[in-house]
């Protein structure tokens, strides 16, 4: 058994937290699934990037990815082993429907039915993510979320999914991380479709926004008793000095990365002044767009992994701001974010002061870094143990304080492919090789699976 005070001395206790918490891992489908091109699945946005030289660092794919869609039986009885009675995992839109206007693919929704009844059976509670950025291809091919025409397609395949599994999926998350769907693809263009302009991104925020809310009452009818909510990726943003122009540039940065989402989804519509900021780049919206967005939720998925310093940039469009490397002698993981534990106590602490979300749940916390297999097999990744370790006393923390946070999924199950970064990175408690598919509890899963046995 592996001793917690040898990860992290004054590590909280399983104890420290309700009987009914919820501790779990998330994956989502194109990172661990593979079986590419296996039962009618069709191209999804990440399949046409990934094979676009120079866009993935190590020109690889999800096409194999950790095989999950046949060795799915291994991987529960893993996150059972450790003890999750939770796992979040997302549903691949081009497995469901593989052609425009298509009917819904049986073969992609009876692996769904599999995957769920396989929780079940091990006591796991299934969190399934409708959509994790995988859209498919011949969607983006018609203007991809940039078209309003994406949100009823997107309806289509919610109404599917929800009608097959909402016998036994209790718990919905309509999307995971908007801000990177859109501005990471449509903006940044380092994720797919691979895009760099800030209206069709703005555009695409929208439409993504809309279509949760439209989605909202949706599983509502299909799923008895269903609670619904959206992760987003949100960061606790300080400004670089106690200048002026930084305190400015950090409200101008607020106003787009964090308040544009909140904002709406809470019923008050964008920030004003980020609208004015945005001028002719400001998506269009139609008479209801807004009430739609603002529906009520049952909860929301918090994605954490690092804080943000934001300085006055003019050479910066559209914001006039940035945001700063970590400090110097700061604590980074090996994707180069701060580790600030801290950040996700004072980030929970805003929400709950700003919007008073009925529950929180911390739905991604994880961190990389590059680890290796000992000649005994053993995986001894003490900064991710440490990592871990620290994060959850910080939720803790924010619980003391009155954060009704409700649960927790490390972010990964297993190490996967990680998007631009391709197979580099490594997030996973428990590790993959590649080549044969072997899966190795690394020493950070097992200090959560003993931290969960806890009596």
């Amino acid at each position: 058994m592996t001793n917690p005070d040898q990860i992290e001395p004054g590590a909280p206790a399983r104890t420290d937290f309700a009987s009914d918490f919820l501790w779990g891992c998330a994956t989502s489908s194109y990172q661990i699934e593979g079986a590419g091109r296996e039962d009618g699945r069709a191209e999804s946005i990440w399949d046409r990037f990934a094979a676009t030289p120079g866009k993935v660092r190590d020109g690889s794919s999800g096409l194999v990815a950790c095989d999950h869609y046949h060795r799915w039986p291994e991987d529960l009885d893993i996150a059972r082993d450790m003890g999750l009675n939770a796992y979040r995992f997302s549903i691949a839109w081009p497995r469901i429907v593989s052609e425009f206007r298509a009917q819904p693919n049986a073969k992609g929704l009876d692996f769904y039915s599999r995957l769920v009844d396989g929780m079940l059976e091990r006591g796991i509670q299934p969190w399934a993510t409708l959509y994790h950025w995988d859209l498919p291809q011949y969607l983006q091919d018609r203007g991809g979320w940039a078209e309003r025409e994406t949100v009823q397609r997107y309806l289509e395949f919610v109404d599917a999914v929800t009608r097959r599994l909402g016998d036994r999926v209790r718990h919905w998350i309509t999307h995971n991380e908007p801000w990177c769907t859109a501005i990471l693809g449509n903006f940044e263009g380092v994720h797919a479709p691979g895009l760099s302009d800030f209206a069709t991104a703005l555009q695409v925020c929208h439409h993504v926004l809309l279509s949760h809310g439209k989605a909202v009452p949706l599983i509502r009818a299909n799923v008895p008793g269903a609670r619904v909510g959206i992760s987003l990726s949100l960061h606790p943003l300080r400004p670089a000095s106690d200048s002026d122009a930084d305190s400015a540039a950090l409200a101008r940065h607020d106003g787009l990365r964090y308040r544009w989402f909140l904002d709406p989804l809470h019923g008050r519509g964008y920030p004003a002044e980020t609208l004015q900021r945005v001028g002719a780049a400001a998506p269009a919206i139609q008479d209801g767009d807004m009430d739609a967005i603002g529906v009520a939720t049952d909860f929301m998925g918090v994605n954490y992994y690092f804080p943000e310093t934001v300085a006055g940039a003019p050479d910066h469009a559209p914001l006039d701001a940035r945001v700063l490397p970590p400090p110097a002698g700061a604590q980074t993981t090996a994707m180069g974010w701060e580790v600030a534990p801290e950040g996700l106590c004072e980030l929970l602490g805003r929400i709950h002061a700003d919007y008073a979300p009925k529950e929180l749940y911390i739905t991604e916390n994880g961190s990389c870094y590059n680890d290796e297999v000992r000649a005994d097999g053993r995986v001894a990744d003490v900064q991710r143990g440490s990592y871990l370790a620290r994060h959850i006393g910080a939720m803790k923390d924010a619980i003391t304080a009155g954060v009704p946070v409700k649960g927790y999924f490390a972010w990964s199950l297993v190490d996967n492919f990680e998007w631009a970064e391709g197979y580099l990175r490594r997030f996973g408690l428990v590790h993959i090789d590649y080549t044969t598919q072997q899966r190795r509890l690394k020493d950070s899963g097992k200090w959560y699976r003993d931290f969960l046995r806890q009596p």
